[in-house]
């Protein structure tokens, strides 16, 4: 296994260094230019170039990446264009904030959504799996967007139950109950979707185990529900379930932006969709990393994973 190890993550250092290369091209190729943030539409084209030279743009691009590459060897992830600080000193808080977000999506999504998938392979084709696999399509087909603002309006407008967004109260004492009731609505938003995903999953892969021999077998040893359950069921339920988990990950990233933007989260989402309208390279480059690192290492967790629920898995 360490032997495996360490060749993923020796085979993830090329890979990088393409997703690094590629990216730096995509950004540089998008359409607008950072010097106008700095100047104005009258400014003259020696006024432009001075600017482009102060913001390391008069290269060209291969030649920029380079030099980026090398700073980034050093632990230099360079300086935002928008905000003149460094872009390691900006990305901890933004993190910080989306991690908390994503963990508490990942908590409420597969805490619901295993049990009632469960429940629902148990009880194929009745009234109860129609029901609950009707919710989850639902919850997979509704756009993040519009239902995150019909819970702004129902829960903070019209209710006032529930903050429209943000991560905090303006002022006040930013302790855990205030920091809950922000968090609600975001993760309802993005439970939505993982949650009826891992139903879908769950419900199929339990529907097979049901009808493997060793479940019959468990059954008339007369072995209760629940160690049936639990330690012939769930068990081997377990490979498909980490797939999903470790492919989910990532992919919340994506999801964040979204709806980081509706709540005002000042996480990753937010600080990418700033970037991406001030132009800001090295901050755009620092997140396109950060998401890579994330996709190998959830990966490379995975596969970990698999031969620690699967015995018989070796690499």
């Amino acid at each position: 296994m360490l032997k495996y190890i360490v060749k993923r993550i020796l085979i993830t250092i090329p890979v990088l260094l393409m997703v690094t290369i590629f990216c730096f091209g995509i950004v540089n190729l998008a359409p607008g230019n950072p010097t106008d943030l700095y100047l104005s539409e009258n400014a003259t084209a020696q006024q432009v170039a001075q600017m482009k030279e102060n913001l390391g743009l008069n290269q060209s691009v291969p030649v920029q990446y380079i030099k980026w590459l090398g700073n980034l060897l050093q632990g230099n992830l360079g300086i935002s264009f928008s905000s003149r600080v460094p872009v390691l000193s900006i990305l901890p808080s933004k993190i910080w904030a989306t991690v908390q977000l994503m963990l508490a999506t990942l908590i409420v999504s597969y805490l619901i959504a295993i049990p009632l998938g469960i429940l629902s392979a148990k009880k194929q084709n009745t009234l109860v799996d129609n029901g609950i696999t009707g919710i989850s399509f639902l919850g997979i087909s509704i756009p993040n967007f519009f239902f995150g603002l019909g819970l702004i309006y129902i829960f903070a407008l019209e209710l006032k139950w529930l903050p429209t967004g943000g991560m905090s109260t303006l002022g006040g004492a930013d302790g855990f109950g205030d920091r809950l009731s922000h968090l609600v609505m975001p993760v309802l938003v993005l439970s939505a979707f993982y949650c009826s995903n891992m139903i879908r999953y769950v419900r199929a892969s339990m529907i097979g185990i049901f009808e493997e021999n060793y479940m019959r077998t468990a059954t008339a040893k007369g072995l209760k529900p629940s160690l049936i359950l639990t330690r012939h069921g769930l068990k081997n339920a377990l490979v498909p379930m980490i797939t999903v988990i470790s492919s989910d990950i990532p992919k919340m990233l994506g999801g964040a932006i979204v709806t980081e933007q509706i709540f005002q989260w000042p996480g990753i989402g937010q600080l990418t969709i700033s970037a991406i309208n001030s132009r800001d390279y090295p901050v755009l480059m620092a997140i396109n990393l950060l998401a890579a690192i994330a996709v190998l290492a959830f990966n490379l967790i995975a596969d970990v994973l698999y031969a620690v629920a699967d015995p018989r898995i070796r690499y």
